[in-house]
């Protein structure tokens, strides 16, 4: 009789462990989708932005098409990618996107009627508080896929992961450094 309960005390805390730890890896998946979903979120309204910021520009350098039709493309290809749901995928569309809207601003530098213009300075704006929202999406993304990744590589954790189907999550990281920086406006 002693055994007998002595075997259901080690099956109910046995069983009392494991929930614990499907339950702990649930929840972190959650947190690294959550948090996913903030940086569709920014990457959207940067998306947004981007092609009023484009004709307030086009109206002071039309001459300046092939800077345009970058950005444009650039930022198709950014949402397609968004498409995709892939970190790697979008990080690399966002950095060409960046990329090109360094070339917008440095346009912009050459028009200084066009940097007094107060929606060009509201949507400039915009721009660099998104790029701020946007660094800070991917930090606390990161944080959380680090938070899980580290708990699915630890034991016993990783035993229960590996028996429920719970796989990694990718980083989202930038490949060249300098498109590590939020874009600079500046107004002469």
């Amino acid at each position: 009789m002693d055994i007998t309960i002595v075997l259901i005390v080690i099956v109910v805390i046995l069983a009392l462990f494991m929930i614990t730890m499907f339950n702990r890896l649930v929840t972190l998946r959650q947190r690294v989708k959550e948090a996913w979903s903030d940086i569709d979120v920014q990457l959207k309204r940067r998306h947004d932005l981007i092609p009023n910021l484009v004709e307030t520009v086009k109206g002071y350098a039309a001459h300046e098409r092939g800077t345009f039709e970058a950005v444009t493309n650039a930022r198709a290809q950014a949402v397609a990618a968004g498409a995709s749901g892939s970190p790697q995928q979008m990080a690399q569309a966002e950095n060409v996107l960046t990329g090109t809207l360094r070339s917008l601003f440095a346009v912009a530098e050459n028009y200084p009627q066009l940097q007094a213009v107060q929606e060009f300075k509201d949507l400039s704006e915009n721009l660099t508080a998104t790029e701020d929202k946007i660094a800070f999406a991917r930090r606390f993304y990161n944080g959380n896929v680090r938070d899980y990744s580290t708990a699915l590589q630890t034991f016993p954790t990783n035993l229960m992961a590996g028996m429920f189907g719970f796989g990694p999550e990718q980083y989202f990281e930038l490949a060249d450094q300098t498109e590590r920086e939020v874009p600079q406006v500046k107004f002469s």
